[in-house]
């Protein structure tokens, strides 16, 4: 995607409506359109992400970054080929799991908010739940680790 040429068509559009005033408003214009170019190619950006964590959540697999070559934006698609478990696994097992509508939508945003499917998501957080760490209780204290 080229932003510069966005942004200069912005740019020029504010000078033409500047030129309907005197002097003064087209000099104000110009140093506003200046001024606003870095701002917007950073508000176009944020939009950008946002879309990019948007469409992530609706693909089946992998997901979509937010790519800058030089100063212009780039979508793309990173597959996640086969989405292997820790161990490298092949995904085989199959398991149907029935959750509340408020549980899976958090799921589904957490899941956006790392840039990963779902799936992914879940394969990761079972994972790490069913670690074996060893806790050892020790009178009224409990040490292990803790996990975020």
């Amino acid at each position: 995607m080229n932003l510069t040429i966005v942004l200069e068509g912005l740019q020029q559009d504010l000078q033409n409506l500047a030129e309907l005033g005197d002097e003064r408003s087209a000099q104000v214009a110009h140093r506003l359109g200046d001024a606003l170019g870095s701002n917007l190619r950073l508000k176009l950006l944020d939009l950008f992400s946002q879309a990019a964590v948007e469409l992530s959540s609706k693909l089946p697999s992998g997901h979509i970054e937010v790519r800058l070559a030089g100063q212009e934006p780039e979508l793309v698609f990173v597959d996640e080929p086969g989405e292997a478990g820790a161990a490298g696994e092949e995904l085989s097992a199959r398991i149907s799991l029935r959750l509340p509508e408020s549980l899976k939508a958090a799921v589904e945003r957490s899941a956006a908010h790392e840039g990963v499917s779902a799936n992914a998501w879940l394969l990761r957080a079972i994972a790490r739940a069913t670690e074996s760490r060893p806790v050892q209780v020790s009178g009224k204290r409990l040490s292990g680790y803790a996990q975020s």
